[in-house]
């Protein structure tokens, strides 16, 4: 992994362990890289969507890139304050194959609304097993990500929302 595992020097956590600090660090890392890919992945498929619901699409879009960049801030800040260095660069999101792939081109809004769907139940299934992990040593953290959690689940269920049954 790209990423510096090293803990700030000379700056200890006033309750955590060198230990807990990498555990939570490594955590956190990987729901900005998780935040970052959607964002880009959301930014891909909002210049790329076509079809009826397109402007609805499009703007919902919108709304989901700025939450996805605001929470990998929160994220990425949380990982600062408790010593460890986040990285965000795209080199390292390839590395730690955190990119989401898809067609490029004009893609039917139908199918944006199922890329979309398929992505946000890996976040929150992801976000969750973290949610736990952090818990057994930051319970500030922990609070973080139940922000990315609550965040990605009301996206979820406004995605769903749009599936044709």
């Amino acid at each position: 992994m790209a990423a510096i595992e090293t803990i700030q020097q000379g700056e200890a956590h006033p309750s955590l362990s060198h230990h807990e600090q990498v555990e939570v660090g490594r955590e956190l890392q990987a729901s900005l890289a998780e935040l970052i890919n959607l964002a880009l992945l959301g930014k891909h498929l909002h210049w790329s969507v076509v079809g009826t619901n397109f402007r609805s699409v499009h703007l919902e879009l919108d709304d989901f890139v700025a939450t996805w960049s605001l929470l990998a801030d929160l994220v990425a800040e949380r990982a600062v304050a408790v010593g460890y260095w986040p990285d965000g660069q795209a080199k390292t999101l390839a590395e730690t194959g955190e990119l989401t792939e898809v067609t490029v081109g004009p893609t039917p809004d139908r199918e944006v609304i199922q890329v979309l769907t398929h992505r946000l139940v890996e976040a929150v299934a992801n976000c969750r097993t973290r949610i736990t992990s952090v818990g057994a040593h930051d319970l500030a953290s922990q609070d973080v990500l139940i922000k990315v959690a609550l965040a990605l689940e009301e996206q979820l269920w406004m995605v769903r929302a749009q599936r044709d049954r």
